[in-house]
């Protein structure tokens, strides 16, 4: 059952929204609300009491609401931290009748709103309202804790980018779950992009009482969301100005003084929003102690918590980067739904089709099985649900141990070649090309222009609080003029080609490209599905980075793709022409005098099917990101056979 109360929704360029997103734009002015008798809140202190539905159409039916207020660790922040939590108990129960709670700590849960002002009455946040209704959690018996993240809602401090301040959080708030007297000690995190990383973060640091966790499309480390191996993009200043708003947003009228005086914070130290912004901005290495700090994949070595995640392969927003290597890291427990989708939640409809936006049904029976679990000790009744269960690009559900499985892996030869490292030839001046090259002629500049893989763009969808963002190989126009084969003769870029494929051929994991190179300058490889017969090529990987003096070796996403019988993979390599990068050419040459991709492969023949029906960003993504194949020339090197 949803809430009575509806509120406006804005977005913010944050993990939930696009960072290209002005931030601006991000905290419009309040949308007034009447507030009503019932709804508002005591004059001061927490709500002792605890309010219901029939008191405030903003608390979820079945629950009773109140707020508490806990201290935490400063870690860095220029005062003491007191962290704010929404309490939602099932209604009726005594104050110290235990139940096992399901916690989320983020940035999303401020009263009047969750990346921009939706209201001026104050009720607790609905983020997870659907969790709450649709897993019939207050039915059930859990108890519901919405904490803040430090210099977000009420909670006092500086916000900083999941660094040793919000680490600190995730362990308290855990802590001081598990002790409450309403509390049995079991603790099981949730959570959807942000508040999916806080949940990461609670796996990796393995606090008292912390006994699952379910991560929707989280990051799987922080630097990659700002930074390519040393490649801005558009989020490295975009994310924290988003993150420095949503934390300045206040409280609702109806709030208590003490919440509207902690939401104040950042007005009272604006140099916390100046420091989120610097730190961000000025470490641009992965080796920086800033981004070690903040790499939950290296620290989930040797973690144990049971742990349910989603993750769409094809995400323009948080992507599938170093994925692989947290849940190899992970030794815990493990399951999944892994497939070709945006940022969705596991429950999500779709508003354009009505159907299941990740095309499997029973997600949140799966949660609550998953809590019951691990929080209650109450085994299912009908049987285990699949470890992973992964929809592939042809629309179909498997189930299987583990993500990757991979039969072969193995390093095959790419072409040397060479590349003008001139970046988008729309955002420089057209520069003389001579001996040395130093840069793009006019004639050359014009040329790549034309025949060019159009560069990625990025629709977002307006009104969703969690941002579900299409990305495109430029327009319907410009992808049904664009050859690929043509693209890799131009002065920008090369490929190579492989032979067909013999059978059909999942590939999956983590690619790794290693390069050889001489030139200074920047590098983007992308990957292509080539098929013979519709004279076709769609985009399924990519990632740019920094060449260091002798070349680079860097991973691209995560990935799981079948080529057809018959299809070709090729390779580009050549200069950044756009998408959401801030390319820095150099407007040199590159040569590429050795390269190299490693590829693992899974054979198809022992799949075993499972429910589930085509999400409907499958479609999309292949007709966004398609164009045509042009000739196909002979191929060089061979796919590894699974």
């Amino acid at each position: 059952m949803k809430r009575a109360l509806v509120r406006t929704s804005v977005v913010a360029a944050a993990l939930g929204a696009s960072a290209l997103t002005s931030p601006t734009s991000a905290a419009p002015p309040a949308t007034a609300v009447a507030a009503t008798p019932a709804a508002a809140a005591p004059a001061a202190g927490p709500l002792a009491d605890g309010v219901t539905h029939d008191e405030n159409p903003g608390v979820p039916v079945g629950a009773s609401w109140t707020e508490h207020y806990f201290a935490a660790p400063q870690a860095g922040s220029p005062t003491k931290v007191t962290l704010h939590a929404d309490v939602l108990r099932p209604e009726g129960l005594a104050p110290t009748e235990e139940t096992p709670v399901v916690l989320s700590v983020g940035p999303y849960f401020n009263h009047a709103g969750q990346t921009g002002r939706e209201t001026d009455e104050v009720q607790p946040s609905s983020r997870f309202d659907d969790l709450i209704d649709g897993a019939r959690l207050m039915e059930r018996g859990y108890t519901v804790v919405l904490v803040d993240n430090r210099g977000f809602g009420a909670s006092t401090g500086c916000l900083d980018w999941m660094g040793a301040g919000e680490q600190a959080d995730v362990r308290k708030a855990v802590r001081w779950s598990a002790s409450r007297p309403w509390s049995t000690g079991k603790v099981g995190m949730y959570g959807k992009s942000y508040d999916a990383v806080t949940g990461l973060w609670g796996a990796d640091l393995d606090p008292r009482g912390l006994e699952a966790v379910v991560a929707q499309e989280p990051l799987w480390n922080m630097y990659p969301y700002l930074y390519s191996n040393d490649v801005p993009r558009g989020n490295q200043t975009g994310t924290p100005l988003a993150y420095n708003s949503i934390a300045s947003l206040g409280g609702t009228s109806g709030d208590t003084d003490r919440y509207n005086e902690a939401a104040a914070y950042e007005q009272q130290h604006p140099e916390c929003l100046a420091r989120n912004l610097r730190d961000n901005v000025a470490n641009t290495s992965q080796q920086d102690p800033y981004w070690t700090l903040r790499n939950q994949a290296v620290k989930a070595e040797g973690a144990r918590t049971p742990l349910f995640v989603t993750q769409g392969f094809t995400e323009s927003n948080t992507k599938p980067e170093q994925m692989e290597q947290y849940l190899r890291n992970h030794v815990g427990p493990t399951r999944g739904w892994l497939g070709p989708w945006e940022h969705v939640r596991g429950n999500e409809v779709d508003p354009e089709t009505g159907d299941l936006s990740q095309g499997r049904s029973g997600f949140f029976a799966e949660v609550g099985r998953f809590y019951d679990r691990h929080l209650k000790g109450i085994e299912p009744s009908s049987g285990n649900d699949p470890a992973f269960v992964v929809q592939d690009n042809f629309g179909d559900w498997r189930a299987q141990r583990t993500w990757p499985m991979a039969d072969t892996t193995r390093a095959v030869a790419l072409g040397s070649g060479r590349y003008v490292d001139a970046g988008p030839v729309d955002e420089a001046a057209v520069r003389r090309g001579d001996a040395a090259g130093t840069g793009l002629s006019a004639a050359q500049a014009r040329r790549v222009a034309e025949q060019q893989v159009p560069p990625t763009t990025v629709e977002r969808r307006d009104g969703d609080v969690d941002q579900q963002v299409r990305s495109s190989l430029g327009t319907a126009a410009e992808r049904a003029d664009a050859e690929l084969s043509a693209a890799g003769l131009l002065p920008t870029s090369y490929q190579t080609w492989s032979r067909p494929v013999r059978q059909e051929t999942r590939v999956t994991g983590t690619p790794r490209v290693t390069l050889k190179t001489r030139g200074e300058g920047q590098v983007y490889v992308s990957m292509w599905d080539v098929d013979p017969e519709s004279q076709t090529a769609t985009l399924i990987n990519e990632n740019v980075a920094e060449l260091r003096t002798t070349g680079r070796t860097f991973d691209l996403k995560g990935m799981d793709w079948t080529l057809a019988k018959g299809h070709s993979m090729a390779i580009g390599i050549g200069t950044i022409t756009g998408g959401s990068w801030r390319a820095l050419p150099s407007g040199r040459v590159v040569t590429v005098k050795d390269a190299a991709v490693r590829l693992s492969t899974q054979s198809t023949a022992d799949d075993r099917p499972t429910q589930g029906a085509e999400s409907p960003w499958l479609s999309r993504y292949i007709e966004d990101n398609t164009i045509g194949s042009g000739e196909v020339p002979t191929g060089t090197f061979r796919v590894p056979t699974p």
